[in-house]
């Protein structure tokens, strides 16, 4: 049988709707930082002590500092994905929705589009066609999937092993690790018993080989943030800062660029 075509069959599908692209310079990225950081500044209001005849003075509302993080992130994404990597239980899936809903962009979990596409489960799927099959399958749903950008998206814990993808999230997207440690992982999907790669006789000890064969290739990612038992707002909010942090290296990175070019 011609389980590759099966596979192939479905994956171009793509039920997924999402907001218009927006376009953003990284130059003025920076540009647009500035000018927030200024309505932050002590002497944005003056009182001039002028009489007001009665009438209320204009009263000023402190500028929520969540609110400007979030949308100075997202001016700073432009039409890029922000793509969630990391092992099983690092909280890819619910940091990457808080993080889509702080910036109003849309969010897409890659194994739930794998599933979508194949009609299948990610179980089903690695029991029937094995996970080389299952790796090119995810490989090109996720080629596609950064072709629609603005959104945020999560990837499964092997999809950043593979070289391709990775090439293909460095052109079209902005990476980020969540990275946590062994026993903050085993914590959370000791339970979960629809794992593949976790139904072994030592679970505990196949994600500690897990652990210790992918964190050098997700080292590889534009930016780390660690998970931890912390309220998830916290680590949304430093995905946040990450995220605007690495777009004012690469500008000046950009700009240091062409100034060598010259």
């Amino acid at each position: 049988s011609n389980t590759t075509g099966h596979l192939w069959a479905r994956d171009n599908f793509d039920a997924r709707s999402h907001f218009p692209p927006s376009r953003c310079r990284r130059s003025s990225c920076r540009q647009w930082t500035r000018s927030m950081l200024m309505l932050d500044g002590p002497d944005t209001f003056v009182d001039t002590g002028e009489a007001n005849h009665g009438k209320d003075l204009m009263k000023t509302q402190p500028i929520r500092t969540e609110l400007t993080k979030a949308a100075q992130a997202r001016q700073c994404l432009g039409d890029r994905t922000v793509v969630f990597v990391g092992l099983m239980g690092a909280g890819k899936s619910v940091i990457g929705k808080m993080t889509a809903a702080a910036m109003q962009v849309p969010f897409v979990d890659s194994d739930h589009e794998i599933e979508h596409v194949s009609r299948m489960s990610i179980a089903d799927l690695f029991e029937k066609y094995g996970e080389v099959e299952f790796r090119a399958l995810e490989a090109r749903v996720i080629s596609r999937l950064l072709k629609g950008g603005p959104m945020v998206l999560s990837t499964g814990g092997g999809a950043f092993m593979q070289e391709s993808v990775r090439a293909d999230i460095k052109e079209s997207g902005l990476s980020v690790w969540l990275r946590a440690d062994l026993d903050v992982l085993w914590e959370r999907v000791k339970r979960r018993y629809h794992r593949p790669l976790l139904k072994t006789a030592d679970p505990k000890a196949t994600l500690s080989a897990l652990l210790g064969a992918r964190y050098p290739i997700y080292g590889e990612a534009d930016m780390i943030v660690q998970s931890r038992d912390t309220g998830k707002e916290i680590i949304v909010d430093e995905v946040l800062e990450a995220i605007i942090a690495y777009a004012a290296v690469s500008s000046k990175q950009t700009v240091r660029g062409s100034n060598n070019e010259r």
